[in-house]
């Protein structure tokens, strides 16, 4: 069990030290991902940034995603085929459930990043954190929208997940390092002693102290 978000960053961080990741970027998952790879982050020395990704839910069943958009310019449109099948959709319906999604990304990446892009991942680590994985198909579809942008290698990195969540993530991750795989996982909160809900106010000030911070450090850059 981890006592935060920040300890299992840490901890997380020195485990993937030991990997030695050529110029390694940390993407965090927000909310609940960025105080993890904040950490991250700050235990490699590494830049970090945000991997916006919005779930576009099933007719009737909106915890089961059709599709996710993922935050780029252009946001990238990832499409889950066996389950677009299993529900008859036409592309014309598809494209309708996309379009209900788009504004909520949207106002996301405004308040997020602002008029700032996404950092160039040509010829880095991405390495993708969040605070854990439940069933792996977030981050799933988080790394097929990151290949695309040209990666050396994709690396995940998660405090805790179960490992039918791993095997998922295994199909599109180049490595995984996660600190935990009970035999019985519960919810994700159960796993931490202390486990908030994160507000947009929290996301923007972990990015704005992770910034300064790196600041400090590289004042030429």
């Amino acid at each position: 069990m981890f006592r935060d978000r920040q300890e299992a960053g840490e901890q997380l961080g020195h485990e993937l030290l030991a990997s030695q990741l050529r110029k390694p970027v940390v993407l965090a998952l927000p909310r609940g991902g960025l105080p993890v790879a904040a950490a991250v982050a700050r235990v490699l020395d590494a830049p970090l940034d945000l991997l916006i990704v919005r779930k576009v839910g099933a007719p009737g069943n909106p915890e089961l995603a059709v599709a996710a958009i993922v935050d780029g310019d252009p946001p990238d449109v990832v499409i889950n085929r066996e389950i677009v099948e299993a529900y008859s959709l036409s592309d014309d319906e598809l494209a309708a459930l996309i379009k209900m999604e788009r504004p909520e990304l949207e106002r996301r990446r405004q308040l997020y990043r602002g008029s700032t892009g996404p950092r160039s991942l040509a010829g880095r680590t991405a390495v993708l954190v969040d605070d854990g994985a439940a069933t792996g198909t977030t981050m799933k579809v988080a790394l097929r929208a990151i290949k695309r942008r040209g990666p050396l290698q994709t690396v995940v990195a998660i405090p805790v997940a179960p490992s039918d969540a791993l095997a998922t993530i295994e199909q599109e991750a180049d490595k995984i390092v996660c600190l935990s795989t009970p035999g019985r996982f519960l919810a994700l909160g159960y796993h931490y002693l202390s486990f908030p809900q994160l507000t947009d106010d929290d996301v923007i000030e972990v990015l704005r102290c992770a910034a300064e911070e790196r600041r400090l450090r590289h004042p030429s850059k």
